[in-house]
């Protein structure tokens, strides 16, 4: 599909336009949203540009995804989507500036784009022109990468006090804290890459289209760049923070098989020396200790009972138990 935004009198009208619909001329944002051959074509066509196929946007060479090519520049980034599911993915989208044209290509739905469509239809001073314009939808999915941040600092901080609960009461199964922990490791994972590549496109543009582009959008892009410094850095420590409760709930999963291992070996001690003594009774010689006397039985039981209670008297004065 491709969408085409022209100025209109409170932002920018969003147009569909339809196989073979020609472009119009004051367009300022053509988004390519799966795009067909044809609808690559008619941009590449109208712009004199080349938009890079889903193959060469996955390709992870700097100079595949960062180029200037006929005055033209070129910046395919990864960001991370779907992340209001439990299977967050990356994609890559392609942002092309070319003269007073902003060309986006994606083969995802990206909730910021949603909202960066949105805004600029009821905000004309934000899309003056196709830097700004490619400012603010930047600052529009540094911003969702925040709230994801913000998202999993919070389940951090539940699951931190689902794992550090004391549990004298009843027994409690991790398998829940585990998944929420790696479902947690994940988003970061994910947020991180598509910082560490929001980074390179940002440092792209302010190296090789310092000079071309207004002070207004060279501000904007400035303050993007700080927000994204800031994030990886809090994404750094949410990932340190998630590590930590990993290793931390393995660490309590670790101490709950070692207290029921405990306790099977704490029977098995206390079983034990009655076990000797009643096999050592029950052996079948015709001379045995106090086999005919009335008392053999009731001396032989206390006598099991007795190996079995002073080894736990034992345990509990060493407080072993």
């Amino acid at each position: 599909m491709l969408s085409v935004f022209v100025p209109g009198a409170t932002g920018l009208d969003r147009i569909v336009l339809a196989a073979g619909e020609p472009l119009p001329e004051q367009a300022l944002w053509l988004d390519l949203n799966q795009p067909s051959a044809q609808e690559e074509h008619e941009v590449e066509r109208a712009l004199g540009i080349d938009v890079p196929s889903r193959e060469e946007m996955r390709e992870i060479e700097a100079s595949n995804r960062l180029y200037e090519e006929n005055g033209a520049l070129h910046m395919t980034a990864t960001l991370v989507t779907k992340l209001d599911t439990d299977q967050a993915v990356s994609t890559q989208v392609t942002f092309i500036l070319a003269g007073t044209h902003l060309v986006t290509s994606r083969y995802a739905d990206p909730l910021p784009f949603a909202r960066f469509m949105a805004f600029v239809q009821t905000h004309p001073a934000a899309c003056t022109s196709a830097s700004l314009l490619l400012g603010g939808l930047l600052e529009a999915i540094v911003n969702r990468i925040a709230d994801v941040l913000e998202k999993i600092g919070s389940d951090a901080e539940a699951i931190s006090a689902q794992v550090f609960v004391p549990r004298r009461v009843r027994p409690h199964d991790f398998r829940i804290e585990l998944e929420q922990i790696g479902q947690g490791g994940e988003l970061v994972s994910k947020a991180r890459e598509s910082l560490v590549s929001l980074s390179r496109v940002l440092a792209f543009l302010q190296q090789v289209a310092e000079a071309k582009l207004p002070e207004d959008s060279r501000a904007s892009l400035r303050t993007v760049s700080r927000d994204v410094v800031a994030l990886s850095d809090h994404a750094t420590f949410l990932g340190d923070k998630v590590q930590f409760l990993l290793d931390a709930t393995l660490g309590m999963v670790t101490i709950d098989q070692n207290n029921i291992l405990k306790i099977f070996s704490v029977v098995t001690v206390f079983l034990l020396p009655p076990s000797v003594i009643a096999g050592i009774f029950g052996m079948n010689f015709e001379h045995m200790p106090w086999l005919h006397e009335s008392w053999g039985f009731l001396a032989a039981t206390g006598t099991m009972i007795a190996s079995a209670v002073l080894p736990w008297l034992w345990f509990k004065h060493k407080r072993w138990l």
